[in-house]
């Protein structure tokens, strides 16, 4: 997902038939894929709805996450599923219904609302620059983009910043989404770089390669206080040596985030 080449994204485990197995099973198979999201298709509860999905990271259930929407629509796709309205795949999750976008290979959805915005708490935001370790003077600001995975957003003063950043959650245990923007240079194809680090409450700070639900709260944000006009590209991936790229819209105050997905591999597997 999201990635300029084959396998330059964010991968996403994404089973079609999920009928039948019970959360503890999905939560198992999601850890056993150690990948930062798996997704599980169900037959709809909504008659507008081309399918239900249940969304993990790990062990933890989310009620959205961008890269895995996409990646789940274009999966579906793959396999022969048929929108009710050509043109968008509505999808069914916790968080509500989500429309994805066909435009050939670029699938785009809809940013949902955020669940929790405003500013973050001093105390938390110092927790937040400690386990970034970067100087608090580079920080422009923050900002809560909760649209499901709760991210306290960070606006740092450069890409070159977010890129320097050698993050430590050892002296700060408990769950974090921390999501990381700063400005490119002006002549630069993409407008910002994007990091985004997470826990799931019990193991090592981990990197997300590429994050839609992020770039998407981020987009909301940036369009809101002025920081960016439509449409601009946010880069992600670049630490982890991947090209992730994120397109970023806004369409009569509706936030698309759009990027290629392909499938890499299918087939059956034994749950």
């Amino acid at each position: 997902m999201f990635g300029t080449a084959p396998y330059a994204g964010n991968p996403v485990a994404v089973v079609l038939d999920a009928q039948g197995l019970s959360t503890a099973e999905l939560a198992r198979f999601s850890v056993w894929s150690n990948l930062s999201e798996c997704t599980f298709v169900l037959p709809p509860s909504r008659a507008d709805a081309d399918y239900r999905v249940r969304i993990f990271s790990l062990r933890t259930e989310l009620p959205f996450a961008g890269h895995p929407t996409l990646g789940t629509a274009r999966a579906w796709l793959d396999a022969g599923g048929v929108p009710r309205v050509p043109g968008t795949v509505v999808q069914e999750s916790e968080a509500g219904l989500v429309a994805v976008r066909i435009d050939g290979e670029l699938l785009s959805f809809a940013a949902p609302p955020l669940a929790r915005s405003g500013p973050v708490d001093p105390a938390l935001l110092a927790d937040v620059v400690d386990l970034l370790r970067v100087e608090p003077a580079r920080v422009l600001d923050s900002q809560w983009l909760d649209n499901g995975p709760g991210w306290v957003g960070v606006l740092l003063d450069s890409a070159d910043t977010v890129l320097s950043l050698r993050p430590d959650a050892s002296d700060h245990p408990g769950r974090w989404d921390i999501g990381v923007i700063g400005p490119t240079d002006p002549e630069d194809a993409a407008q910002f770089e994007v990091r985004a680090f997470f826990t799931d409450g019990e193991g090592p700070l981990r990197e997300d390669p590429v994050t839609g639900s992020l770039n998407a709260a981020a987009a909301q944000w940036l369009f809101s206080t002025g920081r960016a006009s439509s449409p601009y590209l946010a880069r992600q991936g670049t630490a982890m040596s991947r090209s992730g790229l994120v397109r970023l819209t806004s369409d009569a105050g509706q936030v698309w985030v759009g990027g290629r997905a392909h499938v890499a591999i299918s087939g059956s597997v034994d749950l």
